[in-house]
């Protein structure tokens, strides 16, 4: 179980080590510290295009580990787990023959939906499925998620900044942009979320 963080640890942390803490800490807490990352591009703390790119390197990386973790520990996982994580030999079945037929689709609403993510992620791993098909999907979904989650922090801070110094049109139109972002991020991951709840059996 990763160690959960909070905002202002995060920040703490970003402020003091930037890009180095950046990759690691995107495993733990992806969402947060990716919005936390805009914001601070946006201060100039950070570089917004290095800062985007360490994010979307340290969310594949972790990503992967998950998926390994179901590819690798399968065994152990079904035999030794299965009982309490309530992982059975029929299930993983299941599991094969749904990301034979729905790979690409399952990984990329399962990683924009965020709370199916590790789900997701471990079954795609249990499922055997080619680790190259895996780091496909799972890259077109982590794009643009980490654009929209990235941009979103950066234009909060850009209006914050704005703000504080006079609160004109520009700044009002940054921040409804910023809340444009949220709103867009939100419902994909709640229509995502009901896919995966009417049409998975994960």
């Amino acid at each position: 179980m990763l160690p959960h963080l909070s905002q202002s640890q995060i920040f703490s942390l970003l402020f003091q080590y930037k890009y180095l803490i950046l990759f690691p800490i995107i495993a733990i807490e992806g969402p947060i510290a990716t919005v936390l990352a805009g914001f601070m591009a946006s201060m100039g703390f950070m570089n917004f295009f290095v800062a985007y790119a360490v994010i979307v390197a340290g969310d594949m990386a972790g990503d992967s580990l998950y998926f390994a973790l179901g590819y690798w520990g399968r065994e152990k996982l079904i035999h030794r787990w299965g009982k309490f994580l309530g992982i059975t030999v029929e299930k993983t079945e299941r599991l094969e023959k749904h990301f034979r037929v729905h790979a690409g689709k399952t990984i990329i609403i399962g990683k924009i939906s965020h709370v199916f993510g590790v789900v997701v992620l471990l079954a795609a791993g249990l499922a055997k499925i080619k680790f190259r098909e895996f780091f496909k999907f799972d890259l077109i979904a982590t794009i643009p998620k980490s654009l929209i989650l990235i941009l979103t922090g950066y234009y909060f801070g850009k209006a914050a900044v704005r703000s504080i110094k006079s609160f004109d049109a520009v700044a009002l139109q940054t921040f409804f942009v910023a809340v444009l972002l949220i709103v867009v991020y939100l419902a994909i991951k709640k229509l995502a979320g009901k896919f995966l709840n009417n049409n998975g059996n994960i």
